[in-house]
């Protein structure tokens, strides 16, 4: 079993930033793409920042030059960046993870408990 504990959302003013980080945990072999989502009201969950195991990022369009995604390797740990922040980027942010819990081919997709980020005008 694999665990993820993500934190650092909050309210904030617009203009403002948060730093979002979630930790995986369990038996965990490696970890492929690591990514945040968001889930607006009533709707499905969109992607917001993506990073390959080789550290390649990609970015909705709404958050390019905004938000930055990294991950720490040996903490097992991705981070989102959340800078310039306006009220249409509230939501709750969920991470995610694609992770081998065992040498072989098979990959399992985890997702985070989800943190509400509010931004206020």
């Amino acid at each position: 079993q694999v665990q993820l504990v993500e934190s650092g959302g909050g309210l904030v003013q617009a203009g403002g930033s948060l730093r979002l980080s979630c930790a995986a945990s369990g038996s965990i072999f490696s970890i492929n793409a690591m990514g945040w989502y968001r889930q607006p009201p009533g709707k499905q969950r969109e992607l917001v920042a993506l990073i390959s195991s080789g550290g390649a990022t990609d970015y909705a369009d709404s958050v390019k030059g905004r938000f930055t995604v990294s991950r720490d390797n040996a903490k097992n740990t991705v981070y989102l960046q959340m800078n310039s922040l306006k009220p249409g980027h509230t939501d709750v942010y969920y991470c995610n993870l694609r992770v081998r819990t065992t040498p072989g081919p098979y990959e399992y997709q985890y997702w985070g408990q989800g943190t509400q980020v509010t931004v206020s005008s």
